[in-house]
């Protein structure tokens, strides 16, 4: 093979999970030709929806729901065409969640302000009336503070960015506290705070409480039509549409550094695609370095400062059917249920950093994505996602530690769900932290979500602030970057708008703000 036989193109990106195609799309839309490179067989990293179990059944592999992607303008204004063109659909589910209780009662998050107040209302009149002002103060000037801060912008310098700014500071917990009374809604609450997986003890959190409600009572479970897949297939489309070039089985191995700027990459398999303009990498930040084959101060930096955070557990169902939640009113049906008190929350965070796991009741997701997408499976489609630490007693995880803490959380959502009996099951596929990297390298420690960074002052932040580094030509991108994982679209589109501008090209040719 010629050294040279990848070709040339104004932009390499390295990587084809969501972000990386939507920072690949947004440069393509301004014009320039674009080459992806994605080491794996299949586009999506994460966002990506497999047959796990059995034929026919279409599970997605980490990501499930799209719901904080929905606010970003990508998909809100349809800024690339990925609804209007492109084939994406996504369904708003109702309910957005179900929390069981004991006694057969639940909790439940409407994708309907006045319906969740209704149902806040049941527990406490005040605490109905606190969500109705925590929503009220966040869509009345939080929220956009908010789009700022995820966009990697600068908030506009009024009181309201300063309050916001605040907020976010502090932690999920206290401000948890301090705004609810009753148990049962702190529980909601908390349960949800805790869906992007990030500790609510943990500084830096005290905006998510507002924010994910506000997401799931604006949008429920956001599913994509066809699963989770579909939002890199319709920005797959959206890429070779615009004359761009997309190579899987294409692992990047090293970069081409020439004058000390960054000018391309070579695969494992010896090509060479070179770079006119810059190379975007939505590499993890912990292989910076070996494809560089230099030192670079600020990416060994970001490097020896990124560590998991919590490590992810997931659990994929072929089921008869759909679940069903038990709840005074009678069985539902839910895309989403969730499982585990405050306290529980609290002992399995501590127990997960001690390499120990919280048997009593962890906090625990559940996803029936069949309930809205029937034709993902000729039965039901169910999920497990909860949070465990990266070594279970200093070692990694082992076939059968997986399954016996399946069978552990089995037992746990069977005392308030309907339709997990053993014959209801088909199959089941149990990913640990061990198992999930190793089906895609770059959940490293398990951790699906992007990890997190400690930074000198003490705090943690979920991704990377940069987007430029200090190798010319050289841009970050993905779920190590700003503002970190889970389904936002942001990380791409901030390089995006960080290498158009660069480049004098202008990001307003093809983004609104924020």
């Amino acid at each position: 093979m010629s050294e040279h036989d990848g070709g040339e193109s104004d932009i390499v990106v390295i990587g084809g999970g969501h972000n990386a195609l939507v920072c690949a799309a947004y440069l393509a839309e301004a014009g320039l030709s674009v080459t992806v490179l994605e080491g794996r067989e299949i586009l999506g990293g994460n966002t990506v929806t497999e047959e796990l179990t059995l034929p026919g059944w279409l599970h997605d592999s980490c990501s499930s729901a799209h719901v904080v992607i929905q606010s970003n303008p990508l998909i809100r204004n349809d800024e690339l065409g990925l609804i209007s063109q492109y084939g994406l659909k996504y369904i708003v589910t109702d309910p957005a969640t179900v929390i069981p209780l004991d006694g057969g009662e639940a909790i439940v998050i409407h994708s309907d302000l006045e319906a969740t107040v209704r149902e806040f209302a049941r527990w406490s009149v005040r605490d109905a009336d606190a969500l109705r002002s925590m929503l009220q103060d966040w869509n009345s000037g939080l929220r956009r503070a908010h789009a700022f801060f995820s966009a990697g912008l600068n908030p506009p310098d009024d009181p309201v960015s300063l309050r916001y700014d605040s907020m976010r500071r502090g932690t999920a917990w206290d401000f948890i506290m301090e705004t609810f009374e009753h148990p049962v809604v702190r529980q909601a609450m908390i349960w949800m705070a805790f869906a992007t997986l990030q500790s609510p003890l943990q500084a830096g959190t005290g905006a998510l409480p507002a924010a994910m409600m506000a997401g799931r009572i604006e949008f429920g479970w956001t599913t994509p039509v066809g699963g989770s897949g579909a939002l890199p297939t319709a920005l797959a489309a959206h890429i070779e549409d615009h004359a761009g070039r997309i190579f899987t089985n294409a692992w990047v191995e090293s970069l081409v550094i020439e004058d000390g700027k960054c000018v391309g990459a070579r695969t494992k398999d010896g090509r060479t695609f070179r770079a006119r303009r810059a190379i975007a990498a939505a590499s993890h930040l912990t292989e910076l370095p070996k494809l560089l084959g230099f030192s670079s101060p600020m990416v060994d930096d970001a490097a020896s400062r990124w560590r998991p955070g919590l490590s992810a557990f997931a659990v994929h169902f072929a089921l008869r059917a759909d679940v069903r939640y038990r709840t005074s009113s009678g069985p539902v049906r839910a895309v989403a249920g969730g499982l585990g008190t405050p306290d529980g929350l609290q002992r399995q965070v501590m127990a997960a950093q001690a390499g120990d796991l919280e048997l009593a009741s962890p906090w625990l997701l559940m996803v029936s994505s069949t309930v809205v997408d029937p034709d993902r499976a000729p039965g039901g489609v169910f999920k497990f996602l909860t949070v465990v630490p990266e070594f279970l007693d200093g070692a990694q995880w082992s076939h059968i530690d997986g399954e016996n803490y399946a069978n552990r959380l089995l037992d746990i959502a069977r005392e308030h769900v309907d339709g997990l009996d053993p014959e209801d099951i088909l199959a089941m596929r149990v990913e640990s932290p061990t198992s999930l990297a190793a089906h895609n390298l770059s959940n490293v420690g398990g951790s699906c979500h992007g990890g997190e960074f400690e930074l000198d002052d003490g705090t943690v932040a979920r991704g990377w602030r940069e987007y430029r580094t200090d190798v010319p030509g050289l841009y970050l991108t993905g779920s190590t970057s700003h503002p970190g994982g889970s389904v936002t679209g942001r990380p791409g589109r901030n390089s995006a708008r960080t290498i158009l501008d660069d480049l004098g090209i202008g990001s307003a040719t093809v983004m609104s703000m924020p």
